[in-house]
């Protein structure tokens, strides 16, 4: 595919052409929202839900979730050659071009209009804390260092309040955190349904000053349209489906967040995080919503910004590379497989130089007789449970990421530190059994995908829709339910089923803003100031 086939393509565009190539579904028939996830990991495709049970807005998911579709996305023939996309786009970015007009500005909705439980968000898996906005490119701006990009989840907590999730340390959170030392708010924006260029260079880890939405103009060929927010003096991307406008609290990191299904297959913990307040929602009139699905269509753009990382380091070392493999048991983060043209000394040299490259914590050198695409599940066990400090070269005391759950548990706010390397892949003693809980999609048992392939419908619920009289009877009845023994918001959800899920959430809603409704340690919703109640850890000094 040629490079000027697709340098101008929007996010409708690109699904137009993921459907051409039988990459994309329509599932025309209804369909309850909390079936979504399950689904969408059972298909073998991207799917389009046109009709979701008490919403207005499709749902699009899954449209990263192979190697082929990250392929298409970029406009490659081969996975290899997205790597040299992301390569382009770091060494020749493009400054974004900003627009007058936008078709994410033809309904407007401010203030006291903000309605979240609108949107059809779905919940992922069983465990999650509540539903979350996962595809959400996010623009924030410091008055010292400029502009920043990335993704970030957001819990939805009530019709126009979130967190965030910026527990790793990143660009993002240092603006939050600077916002929040001077007592003020920090502006974002929240681009949703955007072209996958944006979410991939969105996704790379700029040093400071370096604008990702110029990286991803690089990747595009072209740059990148903005448009202006309506309430933030802040740009979004101009052909993204729906943008939320928002400001994240200087509440700091003190209210809890998650649990949330992530890229390591795993079950992350509870994070401590900052609110998000969302000021305005502007959409397409026709507004598709996209989900993006975990772990898969995290994994599939992330792991070329490794290779790139990996190979810029190497090259700087001499090192003759034949081959490199940041595996999918490594969850596209944290394993590389090396292979290298060797002369005398040099394993260690590529090794170390390896182990520079972004969050890579384990990595073995071969030599070039060696395939390095192999032993997938293996390499998944050596990334999710081992701390590399008894075999092999260790590196102590190395900058890691948060979601490790090898790691020992550290205060909010401080940064993780671990061994680089490992071998022994079993569940290390004195780590919470928890943060190994796999993930598991509800209703799997009951909602097929052959089934809705074939026709299957999920007919609407017969109960009325929400009102607030309606809304208050619930909300009582879950603080009922949860009175005794904390529950998971999708056992509340399933308990409530002869009801929409919007009408749930408008409850669940009503409770958090009433102050009543809390979380335990296992994410689970509880009463707030009740026994069960997770209290935020006293940060270290």
């Amino acid at each position: 595919m040629n490079n000027s086939d697709t340098k101008h393509e929007n996010f409708r565009e690109f699904l137009d052409r993921l459907r051409s190539e039988h990459e994309l579904v329509d599932i025309k028939q209804a369909v309850d929202i909390r079936h979504i996830a399950t689904l969408v990991d059972q298909a073998d495709t991207a799917l389009l839900f046109h009709d979701v049970n008490g919403y207005e807005i499709p749902v699009v998911s899954g449209i990263l979730r192979s190697r082929n579709r990250a392929i298409l996305s970029m406009g490659c023939n081969d996975y290899s050659e997205i790597e040299h996309r992301l390569a382009q786009g770091i060494d020749n970015p493009i400054s974004p071009r900003h627009v007058e007009t936008s078709g994410n500005k033809q309904v407007i909705e401010i203030e006291d209009d903000v309605d979240l439980y609108r949107l059809p968000i779905p919940m992922s898996s069983i465990y999650d804390g509540g539903p979350m906005i996962t595809a959400g490119v996010v623009i924030a701006r410091d008055p010292e260092y400029g502009f920043n990009s990335g993704m970030y989840r957001f819990m939805v907590k009530e019709r126009n309040l979130t967190g965030i999730d910026i527990v790793t340390p990143n660009n993002m959170r240092l603006f939050a955190q600077r916002a929040h030392e001077a007592g003020k708010p920090c502006p974002i924006s929240i681009s949703i349904g955007t072209h996958p260029f944006e979410i991939m260079g969105s996704g790379f880890r700029s040093p400071l000053g370096v604008d990702e939405m110029s990286i991803a103009g690089g990747i595009r060929g072209a740059p990148v349209e903005l448009a202006q927010c309506e309430t933030l003096d802040l740009p979004c991307i101009a052909d993204a489906e729906i943008v939320l406008e928002a400001e994240i609290l200087p509440t700091g990191w003190v209210h809890p967040e998650g649990r949330f299904g992530e890229f390591t297959r795993l079950m992350g913990g509870l994070h401590w995080n900052p609110l998000v307040k969302i000021k305005a929602i502007t959409m397409r009139k026709d507004a598709v919503y996209y989900a993006l699905h975990m772990p898969w269509e995290n994994t599939w753009l992330a792991a070329p910004t490794r290779y790139t990382a990996i190979r810029s380091a190497l090259k700087s070392a001499g090192i003759d590379v034949k081959d490199i493999n940041v595996t999918l048991g490594g969850c596209g983060f944290w394993h590389a497989i090396v292979s290298i043209r060797k002369q005398a000394g040099e394993g260690k040299n590529a090794l170390l130089a390896a182990l520079t490259a972004q969050d890579i914590k384990h990595v073995v050198v071969v030599d070039d007789d060696i395939d390095v695409n192999d032993a997938t599940n293996v390499e998944w066990a050596i990334a999710t449970r081992v701390q590399g400090d008894r075999d092999v070269i260790v590196v102590p005391g190395a900058r890691a990421k948060p979601l490790d759950p090898s790691l020992p548990v550290t205060p909010p706010g401080v940064v993780p530190t671990g061994a680089k390397v490992g071998i022994d892949a079993t569940i290390g003693e004195g780590i919470p059994r928890e943060r190994f809980e796999r993930i598991a999609y509800a209703y799997a048992d009951r909602a097929k995908i052959g089934e809705y392939l074939s026709g299957k419908t999920d007919n609407p619920l017969k109960q009325p829709r929400h009102d607030d009289t309606l809304t208050a009877k619930l909300a009582q009845e879950i603080l009922k339910l949860i009175e005794d023994e904390p529950k998971y918001y999708q056992e509340i959800a399933e308990h409530l089923s002869k009801y929409e899920f919007q009408v749930v959430a408008r409850a669940m809603g009503q409770l958090h803003a009433e102050e009543k409704l809390w979380q335990d340690e296992r994410g689970r919703a509880c009463v707030r100031d009740s026994d069960h109640a997770a209290k935020a850890p006293v940060k270290s000094h």
